[in-house]
């Protein structure tokens, strides 16, 4: 018998055992994640005893005890305040949500017009969806068609003046659709306003250099109230005798400015970041300075820094609320000039209002920090270990 007869060659690889019943499971989980350390154990029992105590009552106003209908403040005050609910009832006045929901949105904005303002948002929809889908085709034509055209065809919808629409002046504009407007702007402008800043404060130009530095400083230095109490008040006196900028739009300059300043830190952050041969790299290919920073350095740079710049957005769509301060209602300001509306003033109202405003941004926040986390992980392939 010779040695081929008798020498067996595997013609498949060997499937991976299972892991360990102690390494998965549930059981697995919550020794790794909650009880791995003393301190870990201990804030872990803390936690629990905080929501089994909390939990309860929490849900009990928010759902169970909750008045889910209603017309007036009657369905949402006790017997003793003038309503119909029993002496020491205690819920959130969901009825007042629902009655009020259309201000929230929109605020005074023209009821038998409002099919523009959900025609905008629903092409601001159908555009980012695709957008914001990595493996989705025609990038280009996408960009052109959120950054370019939609401000346009926005501006005609909501301002109206053209094509038979009628006018609405900015000063009924309201709700969550001027929190939405004055998001996309600053998002849309602070970005590349904020690389350009950025590029400009590492210029070897001094000039370029002083200005931008300047600028960011002087921004940086001051809260965004001071900004648009100047951007409303002060921008105007500047202007030629009787030419007057809309207060929305310096609403809107003011805001844009401040988050580019803010940008422009995070955008250096990621310049300074990247290694000095990835410059003199492009420095050997002959590329010239624009073509360098386009190609080989803005790319990476931008790359390192996304959590930078998605909390910077982040601040931008909760800062919107300080619009209130000038007398321009969001989607916080709205809840807020309903509380004192006689029909539904009630002690359940403003903490219900404010709650809800709470969680709209809340659900904003997070989709934006999630989507932050998806793109970090399939961006960061050049840096795994």
């Amino acid at each position: 018998m010779s040695v081929a007869d008798v020498v067996f060659v595997r013609q498949s690889m060997e499937q991976p055992a299972a892991p360990p019943s102690s390494q998965r499971g549930l059981v697995h989980w919550a020794r790794t994640n909650l009880f791995a350390t003393p301190t870990d154990s201990l804030l872990t029992l803390v936690g629990i005893v905080a929501i089994i105590y909390f939990l309860p009552g929490l849900l009990d106003w928010l759902f169970f005890s909750a008045q889910w209908t209603g017309t007036d403040r009657s369905y949402c005050a006790t017997v003793a305040q003038g309503g119909m609910q029993p002496d020491g009832w205690s819920g959130a006045c969901w009825a007042f949500v629902r009655a009020k929901f259309p201000q929230f949105m929109f605020n005074t904005y023209p009821e038998d017009e409002r099919w523009r303002v959900m025609l905008a948002g629903a092409l601001l929809v159908v555009l980012l969806i695709p957008f914001l889908i990595p493996r989705a085709p025609y990038k280009t034509l996408n960009a052109l068609l959120l950054f370019v055209a939609l401000p346009i065809v926005g501006y005609v919808l909501l301002v109206g003046g053209w094509f038979g629409l009628r006018y609405v002046p900015t000063r009924e504009w309201g709700g969550f659709m001027v929190t939405i407007i004055l998001s996309y702007v600053g998002i849309v402008v602070s970005l590349p306003l904020g690389v350009i800043l950025a590029l400009g404060r590492r210029s070897q130009l001094p000039v370029v250099k002083m200005l931008c530095v300047i600028f960011i400083e002087m921004v940086r230095g001051v809260p965004l109230i001071t900004v648009l109490f100047m951007a409303t008040k002060m921008l105007p006196l500047f202007m030629p005798n009787g030419m007057k900028i809309d207060d929305f739009l310096c609403v809107l300059i003011g805001v844009s400015l401040f988050a580019s300043a803010y940008m422009a830190e995070v955008i250096r952050g990621g310049l300074q970041a990247m290694p000095k041969g990835q410059y003199e790299g492009a420095d050997s290919l002959g590329l010239t300075y624009w073509q360098k920073i386009r190609l080989i350095i803005l790319p990476q740079a931008l790359k390192l820094v996304i959590p930078g710049i998605v909390n910077t957005f982040i601040g931008l769509f909760k800062d919107t609320s300080l619009v209130y301060i000038v007398n321009m209602f969001d989607l916080l300001g709205a809840i807020r000039r309903n509380f004192t509306d006689p029909n539904w003033m009630t002690p359940q109202t403003p903490m219900t209002g404010l709650v809800f405003a709470g969680f709209v941004f809340w659900i904003f926040c997070f989709g934006m920090s999630r989507y932050s986390i998806y793109m970090e992980r399939r961006l960061d392939t050049g840096h795994k270990r």
